[in-house]
């Protein structure tokens, strides 16, 4: 755990997506961003994950930072994990927000026969479909698509290799998913939430819980699924998006930093003071 030597009077709530931003490609941590983040915590700001990984995967990220923040937004939103109080490096589920994704899938596996599907319940435990071997598969279970929904999930996620990423947004258009929120990652990857759900929602809970201002906010992302983090936090304080952002992205965020090659979290995480 991070040393606290210093508390500043205007703690910030300092949000970030994983992938893309705190990770590299290769899903190497610089050790610059890691001193950085350690710095930043020690002038008594609030240091958080808000990602689309499980809590499984994002796990092991939170402690290779050094972080035990009270809250960790996970599945987009659609998980927030809370810190047990009496063991600092626990975390119970806190809060969780469902759907019923019999629809979703009946839409999507017409256009993508030969997609890989996982599904994720409320209590971490995932069901999956062949192809999703590049997935961290802790606590899941490989089923015949049929067998993928049973009860609520929390997630959705849809992986299809063989589509390029344009020729897969335009499938992802034509199917219209009206029902749900989703985010489509730089490849052929879909992250279905329940509607209405995604990390802004979460991340203006977490604030509420702590007692934060808006002005208090920052979120640091890159991907389609930041667009309202970054959009909500650049409303009252500061939404960042990392340089090799889509341009959709870009358009959202009060102001850009370098990219995760070059990186431009610690960039951005230099400008903090206490």
């Amino acid at each position: 755990m991070t040393d606290e030597t210093t508390t500043t009077a205007t703690p910030l709530l300092i949000a970030l997506d994983i992938d893309g931003t705190v990770l590299h490609e290769d899903g190497s941590l610089s050790l610059s961003v890691a001193d950085e983040v350690r710095r930043v915590v020690s002038l008594g700001h609030i240091v958080t994950l808000a990602t689309g990984r499980s809590w499984e995967s994002t796990r092991p990220v939170l402690e290779e930072l050094e972080l035990t923040p009270q809250y960790v937004v996970c599945a987009n939103g659609a998980l927030i994990m809370k810190r047990d109080e009496s063991k600092p490096d626990s975390y119970e589920r806190f809060f969780m927000e469902t759907f019923d994704p019999t629809e979703v899938l009946g839409l999507i596996q017409p256009h993508l026969s030969e997609g890989s599907y996982m599904v994720e319940y409320p209590d971490g435990f995932r069901k999956y479909t062949v192809g999703m071997e590049d997935w961290n598969l802790e606590n899941a279970i490989e089923v015949p698509f049929e067998e993928l929904v049973t009860s609520p999930v929390t997630r959705v996620v849809v992986v299809s290799p063989s589509h390029d990423e344009e020729e897969f947004l335009r499938i992802v258009d034509r199917i219209g998913l009206s029902q749900v929120s989703y985010a489509i990652g730089w490849t052929a990857w879909l992250d279905i939430a329940p509607k209405g759900v995604n990390k802004a929602t979460a991340l203006e809970r977490v604030r509420e819980w702590l007692g934060l201002e808006r002005s208090q906010m920052v979120a640091v992302g890159d991907g389609r699924n930041d667009v309202d983090m970054l959009g909500w936090a650049a409303a009252g304080g500061r939404g960042v998006a990392m340089g090799q952002a889509p341009e959709e992205v870009l358009a959202v965020a009060s102001e850009v930093t370098g990219t995760v090659t070059d990186d431009g979290l610690s960039q951005l995480l230099r400008s903090i003071s206490g």
